[in-house]
């Protein structure tokens, strides 16, 4: 008599993560040597301080990304815990790179559609926010703590792989196509991770509250949105006598 198989549900390893956040960084590279690592070698860097402190913070919490799994998979908790203790200096002051690099290029002018151009690093800023307040909420539940961690490493998938593909994959450089590409690539990737593990019982809300924040803020991107308050304070932003 033969006996139905049952189908074991999919669980993610989060032990491996560590792995795969490596491709940030190949990513990061690939993103930014146009603008930024190739003028070191050809003796055009002439960068000020704002774009080195964001490399090193955003280099920084990728390497938190990276080294966290590793040491949860070799059983090092204790040195987990202790290292994970340098996100609460890493990400405030990576935070500070973001703000003070985007007041820095805005040059203190307050252009037509400034509000709505802010909104490409306020998505970024909250939903890492968001995800990392999630992850130490729940830092004794480690099906939605990883799943949180992982959140914060999807957003540097949009900034690193839409510059790759806008300044070395098109043929011209085009902002919103590029953009679009990438979306398209971060949805498809979240979506797939949503349907895979749809039969979970803990953590599973986390991607899909994921996808509707990139997806509230990628609307008012796309469609250019603001609102008079949020012009208002993206012009005192840019008056501030902070770089």
């Amino acid at each position: 008599m033969k006996y139905p198989i049952e189908k074991k549900s999919f669980r993610m390893n989060f032990n491996k993560f560590g792995y795969y956040a490596v491709g940030l960084l190949a990513i990061a590279v690939l993103g930014f040597w146009p603008t930024y690592f190739s003028k070191f070698f050809d003796g055009t860097a002439d960068f000020n301080f704002y774009y080195h402190f964001h490399f090193m913070m955003a280099t920084s919490w990728i390497a938190l990304l990276i080294v966290q799994p590793m040491l949860i998979r070799k059983k090092k908790l204790p040195i987990h815990r202790q290292v994970g203790k340098l996100s609460f200096i890493i990400l405030p002051l990576f935070f500070v790179s973001v703000i003070l690099l985007k007041h820095y290029n805005l040059g203190g002018e307050v252009t037509e559609g400034l509000g709505a151009s802010l909104w490409l690093q306020l998505k970024d800023l909250v939903i890492i926010g968001t995800m990392f307040t999630i992850a130490i909420v729940n830092k004794h539940t480690m099906q939605i703590h990883a799943r949180a961690m992982i959140s914060t490493g999807i957003v540097f998938i949009e900034p690193t792989l839409g510059r790759f593909i806008i300044l070395t994959v098109l043929p011209e450089p085009d902002f919103y196509l590029g953009l679009g590409i990438t979306v398209a690539i971060m949805y498809a990737l979240i979506i797939s991770l949503i349907i895979l593990e749809r039969k979970q019982t803990k953590g599973r809300w986390v991607f899909p509250l994921l996808l509707v924040m990139f997806m509230v803020f990628h609307t008012l991107i796309f469609f250019e949105i603001s609102f008079p308050l949020w012009d208002a304070l993206a012009a005192w932003f840019v008056k501030l006598p902070i770089t």
